[in-house]
């Protein structure tokens, strides 16, 4: 059967998006997840995204990183489902949903979808300007510098395999403070390469920094875009109303074949 998909960007970090509001989609088909965001035998994405009815919210939001698998929240992709929702008429400048990390509210205005993320109850300070938290994914944090000469995906891939973080893994993100501008790339799980930019990341990153003496918000450069990052410091280790701030864009719409 021919499926219709709308392809977004946030930032460069791309995705395909299905209106599974009448079940057209199974969810169940992980295998055809990985080859819809395969980029040389499918449409291409670093991740695949299921807008659903929820009784009590505007939609459901079921997120899935390019292997196929179901993941954990995706920030940037939280923020093209919100504009895709939009652009569908699901909802207007304000909404309400649920994601795999429990309830989001945002709004769309002027251009920018502003999301609200999960509370940060713990920051762990690792030493060596390297932190590890969770704002929806897992995130370890590190600073460096010249990082336009840094060696993301070595780098990246070796903490996120390392014993220190298994079962699951984790993302792994490089920052460095660029005058008024915290500049992040990361080594994403489950595309097992470098995005061009990560949402989750970001927000973690801007946290990190803060502790290191960035200003609130925090202007956010990545490969893709610039985003922004704001919060409010609770306690010692807890951080409130974050919110990533940033554009995203529909690419194109089409049709897939596919055979369940």
């Amino acid at each position: 059967m021919n499926i219709p998909f709308y392809k977004y960007q946030g930032t460069g970090n791309d995705f395909v998006l299905i209106d599974n509001r009448t079940n057209i989609f199974d969810r169940e088909r992980r295998d055809i997840v990985a080859q819809i965001c395969h980029r040389r035998f499918g449409i291409g994405a670093d991740g695949f995204i299921l807008l659903q009815n929820k009784e009590g919210y505007d939609f459901e939001m079921v997120y899935y990183n390019a292997d196929g698998n179901e993941s954990t929240m995706c920030g940037n992709g939280g923020r093209c489902i919100v504009q895709f929702a939009y652009d569908l008429g699901v909802i207007g400048a304000e909404t309400r949903f649920l994601a795999v990390d429990g309830p989001h509210d945002a709004q769309v205005k002027n251009g920018l979808v502003y999301l609200h993320m999960i509370d940060v109850h713990a920051v762990n300070d690792l030493g060596s300007q390297a932190f590890f938290l969770n704002t929806g994914s897992p995130h370890y944090v590190k600073q460096v510098k010249q990082i336009e000469q840094y060696p993301i995906f070595e780098q990246g891939k070796s903490i996120r395999y390392s014993e220190a973080f298994k079962p699951g893994g984790t993302n792994v993100n490089f920052m460095e403070m660029q005058n008024e501008t915290l500049f992040v790339r990361t080594y994403e799980r489950g595309v097992e390469d470098e995005t061009y930019s990560c949402g989750t990341g970001v927000t973690a990153a801007a946290i990190a920094a803060s502790r290191m003496g960035a200003r609130v918000p925090v202007t956010v450069k990545t490969l893709g875009g610039d985003l922004q990052v704001s919060f409010t410091q609770a306690g010692e280790n807890q951080y409130t109303d974050i919110y990533l701030i940033g554009p995203a864009k529909r690419v194109f719409e089409g049709q897939i074949e596919v055979s369940f």
